[in-house]
């Protein structure tokens, strides 16, 4: 069933420390009238990077996550800067996170996080032929990366310091598209 989308009589807005909160009034096709809100980010979306070791192995990094106060493993990732294409941001949080460039970057798809209440785009792309190159990032303390063979993709879900959304996603649709795009 397809629906109309519903008719915005107004948008208010206002600051939400790194966001920019908007309150929207809204009239469905019923009559009905709701004020929603949602947030907007002030940067340029995201990206998560699956980077490819090789043809099986896919490289992880551990870094420490304030959000839940301990260590986690996922995949390399961060905002895109101004000006930056998502292969661009994805080759250089690469650099920055785990040590290694690519040579070849593909984005497969973008991934909403919140989609009834947050605008934010997380782009998802896939790196190979890797080789060692590393940038200074921003973050603390140097990550620990850690390679993972796909076929362990069933071990690694399970675990309890691997619970990040996005990754779990990401690994998911970067291993169907490498089984049917090669």
């Amino acid at each position: 069933m397809s629906h109309k989308l519903p008719t915005i009589h107004s948008i208010t807005e206002h600051e939400a420390g790194p966001y920019r909160m908007e309150r929207i009034d809204l009239e469905f096709d019923n009559g009905e009238r709701r004020r929603y809100e949602r947030l907007h980010g002030r940067g340029h979306g995201a990206v998560v990077v699956v980077p490819m070791l090789d043809a099986d192995t896919v490289l992880l990094v551990r870094e420490y996550a304030a959000g839940v106060h301990r260590y986690e493993l996922g995949l390399v990732k961060g905002r895109i800067d101004a000006g930056e294409t998502p292969e661009q941001a994805a080759d250089r949080e690469l650099k920055e996170e785990a040590g290694y460039g690519a040579h070849s970057l593909h984005v497969l798809r973008s991934l909403s996080l919140a989609p009834t209440y947050m605008s934010h785009q997380t782009h998802l792309v896939i790196a190979r032929e890797l080789y060692p190159e590393r940038l200074p990032g921003d973050e603390p303390e140097e990550l620990e990366v850690v390679p993972w063979k796909f076929d362990r993709l069933h071990e690694l879900i399970l675990r309890e310091d691997f619970s990040e959304g996005r990754s779990i996603a990401a690994l998911f649709i970067a291993r169907e598209w490498l089984r049917t795009s090669q």
